[in-house]
């Protein structure tokens, strides 16, 4: 499958409406929608596994928002995972640095609600670069982060000028760049004894997966890379795909016998 065949296959897919929706703050992108069993133990199918919290991608851009990722999260919460599948202010939207970093935090605490479940942290591409960042925030609920396609090494991908400029629009202008970069730079702020996986596809054509082994070469103790190769940027959130069932495999792994 090419890479515009994947993306296709997933923007094609129709959306999937939440079990219900909670609000972490007053603007309307903070929110997180929930799917599936309830890892309090309330109504539904039982629940198999850690309560995952899917971070959407599209450059941190208002233009992409997370009804992409709702098939992914049904497709989930249908394994027999709790899902939330969270919002936060994107540039051009009330979001940009330091707002979405601070979204991402909030919305990860309001999908653990404070219980004492592993909670692993999915973020795909944008959403990769968040879910990093945000695993190495002091205090955070994860335990365990996925990072799929993601934009792993944010200086790299301000050098390459990824999706005309992402990085710069997400960090803003004006004096003090560079430390922003910094400060936003997952290479250089690795969590702290949470363990990262990183899939990335070899022919990923929007995030180059160097990327990703920039940042596993920086942080070898607690990071694990595996490439698909052959796949492109979106397969591994698509439901049905060898790429997703990479993914599965990860939140879901065989038991011992």
């Amino acid at each position: 499958m090419s890479a515009a065949d994947e993306e296709t296959a997933l923007l094609g897919l129709a959306p999937v409406a939440p079990d219900r929706t909670v609000a972490y703050g007053p603007h309307p992108d903070q929110v997180v929608d929930l799917y599936g069993p309830r890892p309090d133990g309330g109504a539904g199918s039982e629940v198999s596994g850690p309560l995952v919290v899917l971070l959407h991608g599209g450059f941190w851009r208002a233009a992409y928002d997370r009804r992409h990722l709702s098939p992914l999260a049904a497709a989930l919460a249908g394994q027999g995972l709790p899902v939330a599948l969270a919002e936060y202010r994107r540039v051009g939207g009330g979001g940009g640095a330091p707002r979405t970093f601070e979204d991402v935090a909030a919305a990860v605490e309001a999908a653990a609600d404070g219980r004492r479940r592993e909670v692993v942290l999915v973020g795909h591409s944008a959403g990769g670069h968040l879910a990093l960042l945000a695993a190495a925030r002091p205090g955070t609920p994860v335990r365990r982060v996925i990072a799929v396609s993601p934009v792993a090494d944010l200086a790299r991908a301000h050098e390459l000028g990824l999706s005309g400029g992402a990085v710069a629009e997400l960090l803003g202008p004006g004096p003090g760049f560079a430390a922003r970069l910094a400060a936003a730079d997952p290479v250089r702020r690795p969590p702290a004894g949470v363990p990262v996986t990183i899939l990335h596809g070899t022919d990923d054509p929007d995030v180059p997966p160097d990327l990703s082994r920039r940042y596993a070469a920086a942080s070898p103790a607690t990071t694990t890379l595996r490439e698909l190769p052959g796949v492109g940027h979106y397969a591994p959130v698509t439901p049905g795909t060898a790429g997703f069932a990479a993914l599965l495999s990860l939140l879901r792994p065989p038991r011992s016998t």
